[in-house]
């Protein structure tokens, strides 16, 4: 009991200094600050406590405590920004197994079609692609249990599990149709960051990035010193297009292979300037002197836009394409009650010439503009104007192409994976050419007859609103004169199957030809062949080769605001 009562002395007397050491540090207006604050939290708390209430028990219908909280809870996050998000207990060890990437699988995405699920693509020289699996090879089992009726996401979780565990398959063989049962040891799916690397003409090499992971530095060195071993390297296309970033030291330690040592590359700073922490490089560079050009798109996010953005800074290399996202944020996870998380934005990143890359407008779903009086003028290491606002503006801008909603829906509804895995399974092949493959007009044809027997659930964007027009017509009661326009433009309207199948003929030609090369080459091999026959590579090439503008863009040209 006395230990006890001296315990509990102690602990007061420390808590007792340690509020007078408070007191001595904190200017009275901070600490009466702090408790505005701490008044303004205990006033919420109480009001949202007493609303649940009085709805759960009032309320006429009948209003679950749970639902009330998801709902205010969505609300709150709402206010702060796109990024933050709550993790419910029944969430929460699913998100912290992947993000900690303690988990293991066979490397095999699926995809449902019909009653089963069936293998896609498998990943080279993961456990489903040394037990033999192939794309369309259909589950019919998995450890003994029928897979018929169970979707995709339902299945995808019996595939993973520990490290170094079996899971037991029985699949009918897209090829032949044979019905084989495999065992398969699970392992960590590592996927390569580096999607493909290679010499494209003249001595400019290519190498494609997709993802910053743990090792995406050693595996860019690699790739980089093998290509500077093979030939002599006259300049270097990085592609960073619908790279959606990752790990921020490694995209530091990739940017150290191309500028000094002890260059800083990107700063890290939450509310005040307390939190400010510099990221700088700490290796020798072994390319100091390669031209570069790096691509990007408005898919380009987080790590890909402080590389992108820290070369451009350090006039180290020329960005094309077009702005990149903006997501210039950290963010940190914590436990709250009941087992749950909170996943929200604690701080900023900052490139070199200070900008910061976040954008603005969290409008996310389309198009922004954001008001010159928002914009900020920077300057370069060597003084070109550049401006935040959100994300990289490139410094040579390449318009998108956007593929028709007929190729999306072809591809999304699986009819050009469908038709790709039968044209595998009728063309065998052993040296296969990823540079010279070329569909033939037949095959293309055998496709066409393919969609022409298929239900496709397409409707053009022209149609719909002549759609639209016509009713509005009716209920405003316009003379019928312009119902026969509108009568005339149907007939003029030419959005059938077989027409879209001839309008969009190159893009449609273009993914088959991607997937069959996927089958046969796996995605290294799909990524020489878009690289080769992509116009925006040719044209970073040009510039490459064209070392008088590129030179030029380097030392004098601004950005422009937008």
């Amino acid at each position: 009991m006395i230990e006890s009562v001296s315990r509990t002395l102690v602990r007061g007397l420390c808590l007792v200094a340690l509020l007078a050491f408070t007191a001595i540090e904190h200017s009275s207006a901070q600490s009466s600050e702090r408790d505005n604050q701490d008044f303004e939290l205990s006033k919420s708390i109480d009001i949202i406590v007493d609303i649940m209430r009085e709805l759960s028990l009032g309320h006429v219908e009948n209003t679950k405590v749970e639902d009330l909280l998801m709902s205010a809870t969505r609300g709150m996050i709402a206010a702060t920004d796109p990024y933050t998000e709550y993790i419910p207990e029944e969430r929460a060890e699913n998100f912290k197994m992947y993000t900690t990437g303690n988990y293991a699988g066979i490397g095999a995405p699926v995809r449902k079609r019909g009653d089963y699920v069936l293998f896609s693509q498998p990943y080279k020289g993961c456990p489903a692609d040394e037990a033999g699996i192939k794309s369309g090879d259909k589950i019919l089992a998995i450890n003994g249990k029928d897979m018929k009726g169970i979707d995709a996401d339902k299945v995808t979780p019996l595939l993973r599990g520990e490290p170094e565990t079996s899971v037991t398959v029985t699949v009918e063989r897209c090829y032949t149709g044979k019905v084989d049962t495999v065992e398969i040891t699970r392992r960590r799916i590592h996927i390569p960051s580096v999607g493909y690397a290679g010499y494209l003409r003249d001595g400019i090499a290519y190498i494609d990035h997709t993802e910053f992971t743990e090792g995406s530095y050693n595996e860019i060195r690699s790739a980089l010193e093998q290509l500077m071993a093979t030939d002599s390297l006259r300049g270097l296309v990085l592609d960073y297009r619908s790279n959606g970033g990752g790990l921020v030291t490694e995209a530091v330690d990739i940017a150290s292979l191309f500028v000094p040592r002890g260059q800083r590359i990107v700063s890290l700073m939450g509310r005040d300037s307390s939190s400010l922490i510099h990221y700088s490089t700490e290796h020798a560079p072994i390319a100091p002197n390669v031209p570069i050009v790096v691509l990007v798109n408005g898919t380009s996010a987080s790590a890909s836009e402080i590389l992108a953005g820290a070369l451009q800074d350090c006039d180290r290399a020329v960005i094309m394409g077009q702005r990149t996202y903006g997501k210039g944020i950290v963010q940190s996870t914590r436990a709250v009650s009941y087992l749950g998380m909170i996943k929200y934005t604690t701080a900023k990143y900052y490139i070199p010439s200070g900008r910061c890359i976040q954008s603005y407008n969290y409008n996310i779903d389309g198009a922004t503009v954001i008001p010159d009086s928002l914009i900020t003028e920077f300057r370069t290491a060597g003084g070109r104007k550049v401006y935040d606002g959100g994300g990289i503006v490139p410094d040579v801008k390449l318009e998108p192409e956007y593929i028709s909603q007929f190729t999306y829906t072809l591809y999304a509804k699986d009819f050009v994976d469908d038709w790709t895995d039968e044209y595998s399974s009728k063309h065998p092949v052993d040296n296969f050419d990823v540079r010279s493959f070329k569909l033939t007009d037949k095959e293309y044809d055998d496709f066409c007859r393919y969609i022409d027997s298929q239900d496709i659930p397409y409707e053009s964007e022209t149609r719909r609103a002549l759609g639209a027009l016509e009713r509005a017509v009716e209920r405003e009661r316009y003379d019928d004169s312009l119902n026969e326009a509108i009568a005339t433009l149907k007939t003029l309207l030419k959005d059938d199957k077989m027409s879209n199948m001839e309008r969009y003929r190159s893009e449609i030609e273009h993914a088959l030809t991607m997937l069959i090369i996927t089958r046969y080459a796996y995605q290294e091999g799909a990524t020489e062949y878009a690289a080769v026959t992509d116009p925006d590579v040719d044209k970073a090439v040009e510039m490459l080769l064209n070392r008088e503008e590129y030179e030029r863009i380097l030392r004098e040209q601004d950005l422009e605001m937008h």
